[in-house]
């Protein structure tokens, strides 16, 4: 089946029907194997990192969860590599300008402890995900679907709100250097993400849009970078920790 050739506009904007795309278009194709990359190495960093903090783990328990959640994440690189390829791009060459933004976040946010690494698992990738969402809804469907089936909650959030919502009530002192903690990840995720954008003109385009394809303006992006706010406030609030 050939892919979709539709392209969906962002929720609210002028014409919110699907707009016509095609995908040899090849601002948007770069676009989409750019963002793609990114994700497919965002995947790739969580596995690593998650199968590190399992070695932290207090419990035999924490540690088969934790790297649970780790080989799920892996698992998601393969459909991803399969649609750079389809798209006519090397999966490799398009992770690539990844690696250093999202290993300097995690250079910078290294865990000190168990809960630290919890936080982060829950509130730093649940900041990126958000993100990916957003920028979903300027997708052609199928890329869409892929996009949101990378970022789909894998059930591990349950278990980082039990063992850290017990750990502050075991230790009340643990919230406060907690929230700090959740602070400072999403001051790094935001500074990560602007240098991103900077950078990769074709990523940032899916944003801005063009001629024939809808974006958004300064007031709507404003409006996004809330609801990613407001949305880590929610995660933080999960957490038992003040934002």
């Amino acid at each position: 089946m050939p892919p979709s050739t539709d392209r969906p506009g962002p929720a609210g904007a002028p014409g919110g029907e699907d707009t016509p795309l095609a995908l040899d278009d090849p601002a948007y194709r770069e676009a989409v194997v750019e963002l793609l990359g990114a994700i497919a190495y965002g995947e790739i960093s969580a596995f690593e990192r998650l199968a590190e903090d399992a070695k932290l783990a207090p419990r035999l328990e924490d540690k088969v969860a934790v790297a649970g959640k780790a080989a799920a994440e892996f698992t998601r690189v393969a459909p991803l590599h399969e649609r750079i390829t389809a798209l006519g791009a090397d999966p490799f060459a398009a992770m690539a300008p990844f690696r250093e933004p999202i290993e300097l976040f995690h250079e910078h946010t290294a865990p000190a402890d168990w809960y630290e690494g919890l936080v982060k698992a829950f509130v730093g990738d649940g900041l990126a995900d958000d993100f990916y969402r957003e920028i979903a809804a300027f997708l052609d469907t199928d890329t869409r679907d892929l996009v949101l089936a990378s970022v789909e909650e894998t059930g591990h959030a349950a278990f980082v709100v039990d063992r850290v919502r017990a750990a502050i009530a075991a230790d009340p002192r643990l919230g406060g250097r907690l929230a700090l903690w959740g602070r400072r990840l999403m001051g790094e995720a935001l500074t990560q993400a602007q240098r991103v954008a900077a950078e990769r003109d074709a990523l940032s385009s899916l944003l801005a849009g063009g001629a024939d394809v809808p974006g958004l303006d300064l007031a709507a992006i404003g409006r996004m970078f809330t609801r990613l706010t407001e949305r880590h406030t929610e995660r933080m609030a999960e957490l038992g920790l003040e934002s």
